[in-house]
């Protein structure tokens, strides 16, 4: 496959860098972003600093970015194969590998100089932060759990998001951390089971071919589990009523996806993904609710 990047416009070329950086769909900046604000908002009490939340949404911003572009640069060689990401910029000749690299260390260094705004234990925290998203792309070439190593790398900004509001790590963090986690594995199986055909074809493991027949149950468990996390967070952070009835809302959420993947059919897969952006909002509506009232 050679990767021989025609001459174009500036504009075609922006257009070919927004794609890579996968600004065209927010979906992922939603997901990274819901959990770094349940946590702002739990760790600020409600009035978490305005500073601190604008730095956390720039930096989700632009280290989403940068995943993305680091992702397609370690999958240039599978994309082309699979039906969905055979249109992405790298794969279709758009960009040039070491166009997508460049572009890679430009972000890296606009989220350096974010977090520098921060505090000194914040400013630590992002050097694991940073090995975590660079790293996640290749995982799926040697392990069946890549989804898992998303969310510890997705579910990062939440330890981060405590030590630049509080400047520590209470232990409060911890189980939001866990949540997230668990959360992502859900969402990002739900969005796996979209490319189990591929990914079986062209030897990338996935913990949509992991769980096989049994997807839907271990999913499902999954979800219970996360719920009953966040509700002993809930409970951890004194939340009361307005909180319980955001996790009711975000338990339906989770029923409803399940009914969508029911028979397993690739586009149900991929809304379940999506209704994702939902759960999050709706349990950080609780949150915010919870402080509102007080």
């Amino acid at each position: 496959m050679s990767h021989h990047v025609p001459v174009r416009t500036a504009w075609a070329r922006l257009d070919a860098y927004w794609r890579l950086m996968r600004f065209h769909r927010p979906i992922g900046i939603w997901l990274l972003l819901w959990p770094a604000l349940w946590a702002l908002w739990i760790a600020g009490e409600g009035h978490p600093s305005p500073k601190v939340v604008s730095v956390i949404i720039a930096g989700t911003l632009v280290m989403r970015a940068a995943g993305c572009v680091i992702n397609d640069y370690a999958d240039r060689g599978f994309d082309p194969h699979v039906e969905r990401t055979r249109q992405r910029p790298i794969a279709a000749g758009e960009v040039a590998p070491r166009e997508a690299l460049g572009l890679f260390v430009v972000l890296c260094l606009a989220g350096l100089a974010l977090v520098l705004l921060l505090n000194p234990l914040t400013i630590a925290l992002s050097v694991p932060g940073a090995f975590l998203a660079a790293s996640y792309p290749f995982t799926k070439r040697y392990t069946h759990w890549p989804q898992a190593y998303l969310g510890l790398a997705f579910g990062w900004a939440v330890p981060m998001s405590f030590a630049a509001q509080t400047g520590g790590l209470p232990w409060i963090a911890w189980p939001i951390y866990l949540a997230t986690v668990l959360w992502a594995l859900v969402y990002d199986t739900q969005y796996a089971m979209v490319d189990r055909d591929d990914d079986l074809k062209i030897g990338v493991k996935s913990t949509a071919i992991l769980f096989g027949a049994w997807d839907r149950l271990i999913l499902a468990l999954l979800q219970v589990l996360v719920l009953l996390i966040l509700y002993g967070v809930g409970r951890g952070a004194g939340l009361g009523w307005p909180f319980d009835l955001g996790l009711a809302g975000a338990a339906g959420l989770a029923a409803y996806q399940q009914w969508l993947l029911r028979h397993r059919e690739k586009a149900n897969c991929f809304k379940a993904f999506l209704n994702n952006h939902w759960f999050g909002a709706t349990v950080f509506a609780g949150i915010a609710l919870d402080y509102l009232l007080r």
